[in-house]
């Protein structure tokens, strides 16, 4: 008997080990997850916007399955856990809105973010939807399809370009024209938003 315990535990904690981390939790399609991602320009975007975080994506469930909705290379679905995977010690946050979104809701908000699936990812975070970046992707959605403004919008100005990564990483995208004017926005102000309740954090 003692051995049949001793077996029997050791299957569980072999299953527990082999679960996702996320396993356990019960996210929502619309929820916006963050992490520190392992790009070259994610240092850049920490120093310009004071933030830890420096990629997010939208959580769709989806086909009986958990997946983050992002603009890289080019906008596309990621499998939640290999989302995870790819942050820096695969730490990160979940946020959801205040409010929980109805069926309703959510369905015209992944609708809205899926008619950017397959374009490319905006190096120049410029204001058009031509190509995207990750903050403005979950932006314009939540703005386009439910009429919500998760955070304030920025000039690029308005960002501390002082350190020497902000200043090579400008070199290298702009030269010596920086659109100083350009309309952004940063995912620690999505972050930041009072609009949005933590409801998870690895």
């Amino acid at each position: 008997m003692k051995n049949s315990n001793v077996v029997l535990l050791s299957a569980v904690l072999l299953w527990a080990n082999s679960q996702p981390l996320w396993a356990n939790r019960s996210y929502q399609t619309g929820d916006i997850i963050f992490h520190v991602s392992k790009s070259q320009q994610s240092l850049g975007i920490q120093k310009a916007t004071k933030s830890r975080y420096s990629h997010m994506g939208l959580i769709v469930n989806k086909d009986g399955k958990a997946w983050v909705l992002e603009a890289v290379q080019p906008v596309k679905y990621t499998a939640l856990q290999q989302w995870i995977d790819r942050g820096v010690e695969r730490h990160y946050v979940v946020k959801r809105f205040k409010s929980n979104l109805t069926v309703q809701q959510k369905q015209k908000l992944i609708k809205n973010a899926e008619q950017y699936l397959g374009q490319p990812y905006d190096l120049y975070f410029e204001w058009d939807n031509r190509e995207l970046y990750c903050s403005e992707i979950v932006w314009k959605a939540y703005d386009n399809a439910l009429g919500i403004e998760l955070a304030p919008l920025s000039k690029l100005k308005q960002f501390d370009l002082s350190s020497p990564e902000v200043k090579q990483l400008m070199q290298q995208r702009y030269g010596q024209n920086i659109p100083s004017n350009e309309t952004v926005i940063a995912p620690q102000a999505i972050f930041a938003s009072t609009a949005l309740v933590e409801v998870d954090r690895k």
